[in-house]
């Protein structure tokens, strides 16, 4: 490695991209091409740091194994940048072998974050907890410890446990100090401000208040009988019945629970329920049906008494009711959650995070977007989406396949 080489990589490492770039800007070997590859893709130009980085891999020859891996992994992770995550892990997994085989331990690790950050990104928390646990007490640069700590923490809050992420994020902070990138400090420290943000709301008993996330945690904890709009389901300590493919049911529980300890009207559950402006005995006779199917679901948590009126919840062991509510709600809730992290996303990444289909995510993006809260670049396969979170919220709670409860 020649002495440009060399300054341009602790160039790099420092967080000094400017000064990367100069050392190698009018060079077109290999490893110069990868250093100009990597600084542009810190500097927001991927599709360029892409072809870079593409070149430079070209350019080294069979026997540089460890160069071309390391060209790979790097062109990898600009595609998570890109939120390009279709494909197998496959190449990853070979990359981190390979470089691991070589000696290259450290990229070996980056090559596994990368993996569980992409499993994070669609939802697969268990495949991103074994991703993550091959990092476990190895010994690693500062700013990759930083950049482990802050996904330990997203799978933390993911799983709803906050105590966990707080330990990863301060862990991080220390990393990412130590590293001395600014860019690295910016981002954990936004990492930990959102921890402090109301995440959901909750409402039931004459109350509507705002809840952080180690609020929604002791709420869930709390023995109370929840239903949760976040995940769609009902959950009363350890007990859960998921309604998410049943949205009848759930909106039956949901009017219920709001209304609790009172009853709800006949006539009001039929209009909120099948949104039908006329209501007849066919949908009075299709209503005790519906709630005969979520009396037998939630039969272990709560019953459903008839009154005069109507219906009233019947909580068996616990003595309070609680709704809780995403920060903001519709249909496009959970897609608004996974572009509010500022990346631009393609359809068929966000089809592929919430398993969905790819024509129903442009729908829904059109309606974002004619109401203004998103917006789009580029055309055909080069067209991205980005969104702001909503000022004064953290939208964790509304990301695919949080709050587990296997």
């Amino acid at each position: 490695m020649d002495s440009l080489i060399a300054a341009s990589a602790r160039a790099l490492a420092s967080g000094d991209v400017l000064a990367a770039l100069n050392h190698v800007a009018l060079r077109e070997d290999p490893a110069a091409l990868a250093l100009r590859g990597i600084a542009m893709a810190r500097l927001g130009e991927l599709a360029r740091a892409r072809g870079l980085l593409r070149r430079a891999q070209r350019g080294f020859g069979a026997r540089e194994v460890v160069s071309r891996a390391r060209c790979a992994l790097a062109d990898a992770e600009v595609a998570l940048a890109m939120r390009e995550l279709g494909g197998s892990p496959e190449p990853l997994l070979a990359i981190a072998a390979q470089l691991h085989s070589r000696g290259d331990h450290g990229n070996a690790l980056q090559a596994w974050l990368i993996l569980a950050r992409r499993w994070l990104l669609l939802g697969r928390l268990p495949q991103a907890t074994d991703a993550l646990s091959h990092l476990d007490g190895q010994r690693m640069p500062p700013a990759l410890a930083a950049m482990a700590g802050l996904t330990a923490a997203a799978l933390a809050l993911r799983a709803l446990r906050v105590a966990e992420a707080r330990a990863a994020l301060e862990a991080a902070r220390v990393a990412a100090r130590s590293a001395g990138i600014a860019a690295l400090q910016a981002e954990v420290e936004a990492a930990c401000a959102a921890l402090d943000q109301p995440a959901a709301r909750c409402f039931g008993g004459g109350i509507d208040v705002p809840l952080r996330l180690d609020q929604v945690q002791a709420l869930l904890d709390s023995g109370a009988l929840v239903v949760d709009a976040c995940r769609r389901g009902v959950r009363l300590g350890s007990r859960w019945q998921s309604l998410a493919r049943r949205p009848v049911l759930f909106a039956l529980a949901r009017a219920l629970a709001e209304a609790w300890p009172g009853d709800v009207e006949r006539e009001v559950l039929v209009g909120r329920v099948f949104g039908m402006r006329h209501r007849d005995d066919s949908l009075r006779a299709r209503l005790r049906v519906e709630i005969g199917r979520l009396r037998a679901l939630i039969a272990a948590m709560a019953g459903i008494a008839a009154t005069p009126e109507g219906f009233r919840l019947v909580p068996h062991a616990a003595d309070t009711v609680r709704v809780l509510a995403p920060p903001f709600e519709g249909e496009q809730a959970a897609l608004a959650a996974l572009l509010a992290d500022g990346a631009g996303w393609s359809t068929s990444a966000l089809a592929l995070a919430l398993g969905g289909s790819q024509r129903n995510v442009q729908r829904a993006l059109v309606d974002l977007e004619a109401a203004g809260r998103v917006r789009s670049g580029g055309r055909g396969r080069a067209q991205r989406w980005w969104s702001l979170p909503p000022g004064g919220f953290t939208t964790i709670l509304l990301l695919p396949a949080a709050l587990p409860v296997d």
